[in-house]
């Protein structure tokens, strides 16, 4: 038998699906209450019921799919050498050509972000969580200032998924070549560039 708190986790994770769906689907301002409710097969009163409001809800679900990016595409990168991470990384990145569901949520969270603080806080967690295992990652390499070429590796793979949408052509054979060179350390340091 199926108890109420299982019921009301169902029903829970059903809401967030519709949300997640939906946000790449119509857009994150195009989502309503009964379009949400609609989708995942439940009353409209029972999306207020599970979360404080509706924006809670799209950030909630929204900010799940990026920190299941964030973590698939950094979860292998133990053991292995900046390049090879590098290499584990964009190919995983490859895995959203653009217009696929995901790179749609992501570009649809972040244009909502400029108008939301609570989602861009929300955002910014996942952020910090990326940038934690690369810092980590990089600081184990012996890679030169590594929570800033963290920083700046997060920001360019947020960038060519983004891009990715005008640009499908940007995969991990045109990229990687590019990112090494922030990987490996300046050898040459003064010479003319």
């Amino acid at each position: 038998m199926t108890t109420t708190a299982q019921r009301g986790e169902q029903v829970r994770t059903r809401l967030l699906q519709a949300a997640t769906e939906l946000i790449s689907e119509r857009g994150w301002s195009a989502v309503s209450t009964r379009t949400l409710a609609q989708r995942a097969g439940v009353g409209p009163g029972l999306v207020h019921y599970h979360f404080t409001s509706l924006q809670a809800l799209l950030t909630e679900a929204a900010t799940q799919t990026l920190h299941t990016i964030a973590e698939e595409a950094t979860a292998h990168l133990a053991q292995t050498t900046p390049h090879e991470g590098l290499a584990l990384i964009l190919g995983d990145l490859d895995r959203y050509p653009g217009d696929d569901p995901a790179s749609r949520l992501v570009t649809e969270t972040y244009l909502a972000a400029t108008r939301d603080q609570d989602l861009r806080r929300a955002i910014t967690d996942v952020l910090n969580l990326l940038r934690r295992h690369l810092t980590t990652w990089l600081t184990a390499n012996g890679v030169p200032s590594p929570q800033a070429t963290a920083a700046t590796l997060a920001a360019t793979l947020d960038g060519v998924m983004l891009h990715r949408a005008l640009d499908p052509d940007l995969t991990a054979p045109t990229v990687e070549p590019v990112l090494r060179r922030l990987l490996t350390p300046d050898d040459h340091q003064g010479a003319p560039r």
